[in-house]
């Protein structure tokens, strides 16, 4: 069930978190980590070095992997490094999020200061990730769109393995963009049983869409190999993960994070009501902010956050907006642009030729989104987390 938050001129846009994805154990999560499911990720990686006695049940994998690694093994070498240095890879706009909120926790909860090295985007740098190359150049989708840029791929795929094993890293942490980070853990995990060295822990954030397709299960049973844990955000696939070989936790999903921060929900000791799940977005002040008249009819676009993507939506966006300017004497196309430099280099090439007036707003900001949606009477968007 989903509570409706009507929009401008009758729109009805959904606003709320679908109750699937609401379970008590995220709640409760909530409340124990400053109301931040993403703190959750840093609770599963503080258990490593955060054990004064006996072994956390939910780590008894690492304890069972041929290579000899302990539970204290991470601390121990944190302590005696006098930091805790985690490897990170994110490869497009939504991993940077989901890769951002992960080295907030991690920070916060690590007894030891962090150093991050990796890969990632403008919001992991603005947390201290020292990027090895823009993120854009793993953002490939799909097969066809990877063949011209396989070489380049492969080259940045190596120079990441060779930071990675430079750098020393006490954990590994890959976020989404499974083409590029399941390559990345398995030659990793090579390299390290080549040199008879011990492998950190290799975790996998997001849980590949073995759900969307026919015998996606069996996927999962060659992952055990290379991909120590995987941080699952829907509430049904760790159990189906662990099925299949592969230890997996649930740690909720983000969008949750995205309903709190934005209605500054205190749930630390109290009671959450279903009122504190719905995002109320500001329609009198979007229109205010951008000088939108009372009168006209706002359209979001949201064409996604991959180059690839974009250039194949955009065009799509745009024959709607001709045939439907005819219908209204004032309308508005709200383009959402994603933070990704090859996005917005496109975007703002092509919509000062659109023959209806187009306001692009950045990407990353929660609160300006659901205003949007607020005056918006309908939104169109790539298929994709959007959705929900």
């Amino acid at each position: 069930t989903e509570e409706i938050a009507m929009g401008d001129n009758g729109g009805a846009i959904p606003q709320s978190i679908p109750c699937s994805l609401r379970s008590s154990s995220t709640i409760v999560a909530h409340r124990n980590f400053l109301c931040s499911s993403t703190k959750i990720l840093g609770m599963s990686l503080r258990t490593i070095w955060n054990l004064k006695s006996g072994v956390n049940v939910g780590f008894l994998w690492l304890l069972r992997r041929p290579i000899s690694f302990s539970s204290r093994a991470a601390m121990d070498m944190a302590a005696k490094d006098g930091e805790l240095r985690v490897f990170i890879v994110a490869g497009e706009v939504s991993g940077d999020t989901l890769g951002s909120r992960l080295m907030a926790s991690l920070k916060k909860l690590s007894p030891y200061p962090v150093h991050f090295v990796g890969v990632g985007g403008s919001m992991m740098c603005k947390l201290g990730l020292k990027s090895l190359f823009p993120m854009e150049d793993i953002a490939v989708m799909g097969i066809w769109e990877l063949l011209p840029h396989l070489n380049k791929f492969r080259l940045k795929l190596k120079e990441t393995i060779e930071a990675a094993l430079l750098f020393r890293p006490h954990v590994v942490v890959t976020v989404d963009s499974k083409g590029f980070s399941f390559r990345l853990l398995k030659q990793l995990r090579a390299r390290y049983d080549e040199q008879g060295l011990v492998s950190p822990p290799l975790f996998h954030y997001v849980a590949p869409s073995f759900w969307a397709w026919k015998g996606g299960e069996a996927r999962l049973k060659g992952l055990p190999e290379f991909v120590d844990h995987v941080l699952c955000i829907l509430p049904f696939e760790d159990e189906i993960c662990r099925l299949n070989g592969l230890p997996a936790t649930f740690v909720g999903h983000p969008v949750l994070e995205d309903v709190l921060e934005l209605n500054s929900v205190q749930l630390c000791g109290k009671d959450t009501t279903e009122n504190g799940w719905i995002v109320r977005g500001s329609s009198e002040e979007f229109r205010s902010q951008y000088g939108i008249p009372s009168g006209a009819t706002i359209i979001t676009l949201l064409p996604g956050s991959r180059l690839q993507e974009v250039t194949r939506m955009l065009p799509i966006f745009l024959k709607a907006m001709k045939q439907l300017k005819d219908f209204f004497s004032e309308l508005t196309a709200v383009v959402h642009v994603a933070p990704n430099q090859h996005v917005e280099g496109y975007i703002s090439s092509v919509v000062h030729e659109w023959p209806v007036s187009v306001i692009s707003i950045p990407g990353g900001s929660p609160k300006l989104k659901y205003d949007a949606f607020s005056a918006s009477r309908v939104a169109l968007f790539t298929s994709g987390t959007v959705a929900l």
